[in-house]
């Protein structure tokens, strides 16, 4: 079909090919989950659309449990140096990206102007905006003092020390863990891919190496389109200012950019939306998943900024979206629901079950354990969920006992 055509239909039928298509959020979480792997269709998880905005890895380990959710072989890793590479991009997060897109990647990430980088850079952004400077130049001068000075294996700690003389004196912050002024958080995290920087797996405290052959950070951007529509593949249909929060840019940037010739409009529910036109047949024909997955705290399905689409109910969304150990979530096909999350069954809950003492420690992390009358007496950092197979079967998931990191932006012990 035409990447440009507008094609209405409901669900079975097409009615018009002048209007959007017009589709309910239950047709919308069934793609979803088509579109985001959890039918598990393939095996390799470069193949996963979701590739290509990468996976995040907030706690440590979450892209590992996510992949797990999407591919059958249990044991599935990101070892594999050739092919995988960890590094701060979308939002400033860690994400696990295919290492042969992170050139592209860092050229589309790259704010459009200065006030693009203000949004990007959060508070280091509000404190430039207020102060006059030109947030983009300093992004620029700090991508090009960590390339100068990280010339090898350094914690995140040491690099912002070694930096922070080099930075313009607006991106440097108090910071009261340290007790003194260094590079901003965000602002380093922003300039470190551009840079040419990537994280060590599995290294505490973080730690940044350098990306062998890279070419210097970018001229200017070039690929958000792309990323628009990679977005829209695989969390659409959404609208631009959803895209906008995931990207963290402008709405502006984002509007100017938006690839229209790629795109294909619908409905969802009345309100007007956007997805990849290569998936408007996906989404009309995607057929009501039957599956159940557990989710950690950082997976894409969590990450999409419609989240009253995902859990029209406010407090499960809280229950789901918590500010501080937020624990994942149970993808079933009745509902998305966190973990710990009780049935209610009039004015009396559902039983709870004893948490297993032997459960891996980890994101994802499972176990099968009966249910039991007594009250549990298992440590107030594991959480259970009823199983909503119905099978009595129940999996505590392992969550931190606070939502601190055990180290602070510096580097510094801080639990």
């Amino acid at each position: 079909m035409d990447p440009g055509a507008r094609v209405t239909a409901r669900h079975h039928g097409v009615v018009s090919d002048d209007t959007p298509a017009e589709i309910d959020r239950h047709q919308v979480l069934a793609y979803r989950v088509a579109a985001q792997g959890l039918d598990r269709t393939t095996d390799d998880p470069a193949a996963l659309d979701l590739m290509d905005l990468g996976l995040q890895d907030s706690n440590a380990g979450s892209a590992v449990a996510a992949v797990v959710a999407r591919v059958s072989d249990p044991a599935t890793t990101f070892d594999d140096r050739r092919r995988w590479a960890t590094t701060w991009s979308l939002r400033g997060a860690p994400h696990v990206h295919r290492q042969g897109d992170l050139r592209g990647l860092a050229a589309a990430l790259w704010p459009v102007d200065r006030d693009d980088a203000i949004a990007r850079l959060a508070g280091n952004g509000a404190q430039m905006k207020k102060a006059g400077a030109d947030a983009l130049a300093i992004l620029r001068a700090t991508a090009e003092a960590l390339a100068a000075v990280v010339d090898h294996r350094m914690t995140k700690g040491e690099a912002s020390e070694a930096v922070t003389p080099r930075v313009p004196e607006d991106g440097v912050t108090w910071c009261r863990s340290c007790d003194t002024h260094h590079v901003g958080e965000q602002l380093l995290r922003l300039a470190a891919l551009p840079a040419g920087l990537r994280l060590v797996p599995g290294a505490t405290p973080a730690t940044l190496e350098p990306i062998p052959r890279w070419p210097g950070p970018p001229t200017a951007t070039d690929g958000l389109g792309r990323l628009i529509t990679a977005v829209l593949r695989t969390h659409g249909p959404a609208r631009r200012p959803d895209v906008a929060a995931y990207l963290d840019a402008v709405p502006g940037a984002v509007k100017a950019a938006w690839p229209d010739a790629d795109l294909a409009e619908v409905h969802v529910d009345g309100r007007l939306a956007w997805v990849a036109a290569d998936a408007l047949d996906p989404l009309l024909s995607a057929p009501a998943p039957r599956l159940t997955r557990l989710l950690p705290r950082s997976d894409p399905w969590l990450t999409a900024r419609d989240r009253e689409l995902t859990v029209p109910d406010a407090d499960r969304r809280r229950a789901v979206w918590k500010i501080l150990g937020s624990p994942g979530a149970v993808r079933s096909t009745a509902r998305c629901s966190a973990p710990g999350e009780r049935e209610r069954r009039g004015a009396r809950s559902a039983s709870r079950s004893r948490p297993s003492r032997t459960s891996p420690a980890g994101p994802g992390a499972t176990s099968m354990t009966r249910p039991s009358a007594s009250p549990p007496r298992a440590a107030p950092t594991t959480s259970a969920w009823r199983s909503p197979l119905g099978d009595g079967a129940c999996r505590p998931a392992i969550r931190p006992r606070c939502g601190r990191p055990r180290w602070s932006p510096c580097g510094r012990r801080c639990g």
